[in-house]
């Protein structure tokens, strides 16, 4: 038992050494288990390096971000140029940044889907993927740099361009590094969308010309939202070489680069081989665009007056104004050397500038293109004339048929003619506007008072200049004043709204302003007189199929034929046209009628023919038409029929009919109704101081004075009083005057000596008569002369003449003479 006790001790302790090295080899690791978890323990440690490194350098960024910041000033408006365009986006004109670079902008979404495509699948693929440096593509350029010792492809991303555009760098590893530290700060602050429309915008295409919309106008003539493939291939791979690659310089080789985007796009499978085909047709041309010129003045206003760069959308109409520029082209050939001239359009109701042709030919140094005569203050002629009559009916002074004096006078030293130098005698409102007669006007004035006209303008919109004299006077009527194109078609407006003119707008943000120019009745019976005025060359078989365009036409001439208006109003549209020289010198023989009128029909008849009808210009309910009588402008009375010398039709407000206007010199408004008394017994004309029983009262209608000359023998014999009964006292009335012709007698005939005799001259002289004396024959005046002096007139044709002399205060005398051979 001993032995075996040992033994089974001996095994005992030989188990208790052994069983420890077992247990210790069973939890101890292999050596393939131990390189594991060496490595993993190594990954570990360096992975939370890399995360403390790349939190570094993202820590480093953002401090960098904020040390160096991205200066994207050049992507923002001002560092682009600006580009005036029409209505419908057309291009009018376009002006360079500050430093010349031509740079459009433009949204992505506007660019053609074409060069979207070309751009990103040439030039950078995984766009939309990487977080602005591909560096994939990084090492397989450096790689083929360094086996070729050439460039074979970029490894610059569209995100690293936009970099290196904005913050130019050394062609060096620094270089480089602050490219790629760049191209992560825009994808850090910007959107891949914002960032491809920077490059799109800022792109170099070569020379002055930066951004693909400048670059598809500057080579291919057209928008880039319009590009062909062919056209989208050129433009994305121009920016690689933009010097090398000029098309309007090194047409092959832009040809052969484009050829190469076209045939990638069909190995990535974004263009059919059909459409590869024949884009690789279309032949790349030498050829360079000039920048658009519509509406170059406009363009320079829009551009001076706004606050940034950019787009500035303006209201023309790009076709109506193309149209117009080049029938104006052709109307100045005939003009005299150095003119120019003017058109302006505006929409009636949206006070919307549609057209603006402010010279004739902007590059034409001798017309003075640069110079805008729309703005330009220039003496408006007779154009004021239907505010003045429209104001004047407003006021309850006239009614459209009140009886005017086309005759000669005097207002304290200013004494106004006609155009034609000839006189009417009697008038109407209605006559007077549509002949545009000055002296009328000038009537009309002097009882309105020329500084009322002038504050009335300025309160509907119309601001006149009165140059040295400061005040206004008789001579603001005929022009003598200054105003401008655009001022004058705002107001004019006002006759195809009720009388109400607008503000005219050159851009949709530009509010509605209007001004009350007069009242509604007021300027719907001056347009309905201008309307009726027939456009010159129209015969009269075709007045009632041209009335579906009639137009309300008013024209006007400067002193000296410097200016030549005409001016008209549609349904929809207000026109204005200036003729002239912008130095101010005279063009003799030109006036509106012949000069500018024939433009301003011609821009009428341009106009579609829907915008034209006048079925719209309702007349207001208080425009009632009144018959009334000359020689007083009353209403006619069916129990006064004596005093009714010439019946009118009349256009009034409310019925109103105020009399004629007073004579020259008369203080207060006096009734032209004469009132008077005759001897039953004799006829003769009587007075309260003469003893006849059973006295008749009579009355009578008077004419003006200064008329008097003008009107048949049985007009004249009804406003005249009996002689006065020679047993009375001298009638304080005389129907006579004191002013007499003198030297010939009536009903003279005049013979000339023989056929080759030279044509007789005749002396005329007068007696009486107080300050200048007027020589009137048949109508047209032929001198005027102090009262003590007197006049040889030649008599060149045979016929009857009536010879007429009128003085200051209206008093004449007439004879009449027959010339015969």
């Amino acid at each position: 038992m001993t032995q075996s006790n040992s033994t089974e001790k001996t095994t005992t302790v030989e188990r208790t050494e052994v069983e420890p090295d077992a247990n210790f080899n069973a939890n101890q690791p292999s050596s393939s288990q131990h390189c594991c978890l060496k490595l993993y323990r190594w990954l570990v440690r360096k992975s939370l390096y890399a995360v403390a490194l790349l939190f570094i350098l993202f820590a480093l960024f953002l401090l960098l971000d904020v040390v160096l910041p991205l200066d994207t000033q050049q992507i923002k408006s001002n560092g682009f140029s600006t580009v005036v365009t029409a209505s419908d986006g057309t291009a009018l004109r376009a002006f360079p940044d500050r430093k010349g670079v031509w740079r459009y902008p433009i949204k992505l979404k506007n660019v053609s889907p074409y060069y979207r495509q070309a751009l990103l699948n040439y030039e950078d693929r995984w766009f939309y993927y990487h977080p602005g440096v591909n560096i994939f593509a990084l090492i397989r350029a450096s790689w083929q740099r360094i086996t070729t010792g050439r460039i074979i492809s970029g490894g610059s991303t569209i995100t690293m361009q936009v970099a290196r555009l904005i913050d130019p760098h050394s062609r060096s590893i620094p270089g480089k590094i602050k490219q790629i530290f760049r191209a992560f700060q825009l994808e850090w602050h910007f959107s891949k969308k914002q960032i491809l429309t920077m490059y799109i915008n800022i792109a170099p295409f070569g020379g002055t010309v930066e951004g693909v919309e400048a670059g598809s106008l500057a080579y291919l003539g057209k928008s880039s939202k319009d590009l062909s493939h062919a056209e989208a291939a050129l433009l994305a791979v121009l920016p690689q070489a933009p010097t090398r690659l000029r098309p309007d310089l090194h047409p092959k080789r832009a040809q052969a680069a484009r050829n190469k985007v076209i045939k990638r796009m069909v190995q990535f499978g974004i263009w059919s081989q059909n459409t590869a085909q024949l884009s690789t047709i279309e032949k790349v041309l030498k050829r360079r665009y000039k920048q658009p010129m519509l509406a170059p003045i406009l363009a320079r206003r829009m551009r001076a007056k706004a606050t940034k760069h950019g787009t500035i959308r303006t209201t023309i109409d790009a076709s109506l104004q193309i149209t117009l520029e080049q029938k104006l082209t052709q109307f100045v050939t005939s003009f005299p050397v150095n003119t120019s001239a003017a058109i302006l359009v505006v929409d009636n109701k949206s006070f919307k500038v549609r057209a603006y042709i402010a010279s004739a030919d902007f590059n034409d140094e001798s017309r003075y293109g640069h110079v805008d005569m729309i703005t330009a203050s220039r003496s408006p002629g007779s154009t004021l004339k239907p505010f003045l009559y429209g104001l004047a009916i407003e006021d309850g002074l006239l009614h459209s048929h009140s009886l005017l004096s086309d005759a000669p006078v005097e207002y304290n030293g200013y004494r106004p003619g006609n155009f034609h130098a000839n006189f009417r005698g009697p008038v109407s409102v209605r006559r007077a506007l549509q002949l545009s007669l000055n002296v009328p006007a000038v009537q009309v004035l002097y009882h309105y008072t020329p500084k009322k006209f002038v504050s009335r303008l300025r309160n509907g919109g119309l601001k006149l200049t009165m140059g040295n004299q400061g005040k206004p006077n008789l001579s603001v009527i005929l022009g003598g004043a200054g105003t401008t194109l655009e001022t004058l078609v705002t107001a004019y407006t006002s006759f195809a709204n009720n009388g109400l003119s607008g503000k005219l707008r050159y851009s949709d943000k530009d509010k509605v302003v209007t001004r009350r120019m007069m009242g509604a009745g007021a300027a719907w019976i001056i347009r309905d007189i201008l309307n009726s005025h027939n456009r010159p060359g129209i015969p009269e078989q075709y007045l009632h199929w041209a009335g579906s365009r009639k137009v309300a036409w008013k024209t006007g001439t400067s002193y000296g034929y410097r200016d030549a208006w005409a001016v008209g109003v549609t349904e929809q549209y207000t026109i204005g046209v200036w003729v002239g020289r912008p130095d101010g010198t005279p063009m003799p023989g030109q006036y509106g009628a012949i000069t500018a009128a024939p433009i301003l029909f011609d821009v009428v008849d341009t106009l579609p023919t829907r915008h034209l009808m006048t079925t719209s210009n309702q007349k207001p309910d208080h425009v009632k038409k009144v018959n009334i009588c000359w020689p007083l402008g009353l209403a006619y009375d069916p129990n006064k029929v004596q005093l009714c010398h010439e019946l009118h039709n009349s256009w009034t407000l409310h019925k109103n009919t105020p009399p004629t206007l007073p004579d020259l010199g008369t203080s207060v408004w006096r009734s032209r109704e004469f009132k008077y008394w005759i001897n039953p017994l004799n006829g003769k004309m009587v007075n309260t101081r003469c003893k006849v029983k059973n006295r008749v009262s009579r009355v009578l209608a008077k004419w003006p004075n200064a008329l008097e000359p003008w009107l048949a023998l049985s007009r004249r014999l009804k406003s005249r009083a009996p002689q006065p009964d020679p047993s009375c006292p001298q009638s304080p009335w005389r129907a006579s005057n004191n002013l007499q012709i003198v030297g010939i007698s009536p009903q003279t005939v005049i013979r000339q000596s023989g056929p080759n005799a030279k044509p007789p001259k005749i002396e005329l002289s007068a007696l009486g008569g107080y300050g200048k004396l007027y020589w009137i024959i048949n109508g047209k005046l032929f001198a005027t002369n102090q009262s003590s002096r007197a006049y040889n007139h030649t008599f060149s044709k045979p016929g009857m003449y009536e010879i007429t002399v009128t003085d200051s205060k209206g008093r004449y005398d007439s004879v009449s003479i027959k010339v015969i051979p």
